[in-house]
């Protein structure tokens, strides 16, 4: 009798539970079903957050979605009810790719057919833009991987203490044995995304019109516009007309002539390969990733300024401001299309 009474218990326990348990599976609409989590139509990737605020005061209201391995200081994705999605990787190299290889192999999304939208701010060339101006790159490049020679002991008749690693100078190409140096970006996304958003009115300040007009030539002393241009990483923070030149060649270098430098940042080609081994793994298209840097400072200075006044004093240049609101002002178009228009965008770029 005794043991008939425990087995009936245990059953009404199990009971119980499985009914709970499908209860929680049915509230959750990111559990894990028949093998994929829930699809998403774009995940913007921001890096720290101010850049993910923007997305977060505007497109709510939210659900909050922990995924382990993320940043602890950014745990959670967040979702709206139109499949759009926000994620912060954290600042840096490291960061960027551990975050979007945890959220790419989480069972709580299907990013089959996601649109993937990397937003974030960036030093820019103003021989190509200007603070405040949005870019579209087709185009990333890493400027880490090169080989570096203390810049007092540069040999005579080079302009330059990096060349590529392997190379015998800073004129010859690499052979991209780290198969992260340069990655191209799908051309008909990056022009869909530059048409929807060209027209687009930017964001200004008092400040930052005050900076660029101490550069004496265009674009750099021109209102703020939409362009297509292309990014480069690296984890070290840099200001100077030298180094600037040599981001400009090593940009030609590694892309065959084919691509143009305009911004600087940390964090592009962790995440792209990042989400190139989840593409590897049938988790992600690889051809529904687009690149967005917006220019929050010079990387250069202008005639008279010493390159440590540009780098130390880069806040003053009032850009942060204008750049984080033009991320969302120039993303917005193509998040929206994408999320109205789903059946244009599911199997692919429309054409249009």
């Amino acid at each position: 009798m005794l043991t008939r009474s425990i087995l009936s218990i245990g059953a009404l326990a199990l009971t119980a539970c499985a009914a709970t348990a499908s209860n929680a599976q049915s509230t959750d609409s990111f559990a894990e079903t028949a093998g994929h989590g829930h699809p998403m139509k774009v995940m913007i990737i921001s890096m720290f957050g101010p850049e993910g605020q923007v997305w977060l005061d505007k497109l709510g209201p939210w659900e909050s979605i922990p995924v382990a391995g993320l940043s602890p200081d950014y745990p959670d994705v967040h979702c709206n009810k139109q499949d759009i999605c926000v994620m912060t990787t954290g600042m840096g190299h490291a960061n960027a790719a551990a975050s979007t290889m945890a959220l790419t192999f989480s069972p709580r999304f299907d990013l089959r057919h996601t649109y993937f939208m990397i937003a974030g701010i960036a030093g820019i060339d103003p021989a190509q833009g200007t603070i405040g101006s949005a870019t579209w790159s087709k185009y990333l490049v890493d400027f880490g991987i090169q080989w570096e020679l203390d810049g007092r002991e540069i040999p005579a008749g080079w302009n330059t203490g990096f060349l590529g690693i392997n190379t015998k100078d800073p004129s010859q190409k690499p052979p991209l044995d780290y198969r992260t140096e340069v990655f191209q970006l799908n051309p008909q996304l990056a022009d869909a995304a530059f048409a929807l958003s060209r027209n687009v009115v930017l964001s200004d300040s008092a400040q930052a019109q005050a900076a660029r007009a101490k550069y004496g030539y265009a674009p750099a002393n021109r209102p703020p516009s939409v362009i297509q241009c292309d990014t480069l990483a690296g984890d070290t923070w840099w200001s100077g007309t030298q180094i600037g030149e040599r981001a400009r060649e090593w940009t030609k270098i590694v892309t065959d002539g084919k691509g143009t430098y305009c911004t600087t940042q940390q964090e592009d080609n962790a995440t792209y390969e990042a989400l190139s081994r989840a593409a590897t793994a049938h988790r992600v298209d690889l051809t529904r990733v687009a690149v967005l840097r917006a220019g929050s400072d010079f990387d250069r200075p202008y005639a008279g300024q010493t390159s440590a006044d540009n780098l130390l004093n880069y806040a003053s240049q009032g850009g942060f401001g204008p750049a984080i609101q033009n991320l969302f002002l120039t993303g917005n178009p193509l998040v929206q299309d994408i999320a109205t228009h789903w059946g244009e965008w599911r199997h692919g770029v429309p054409q249009r």
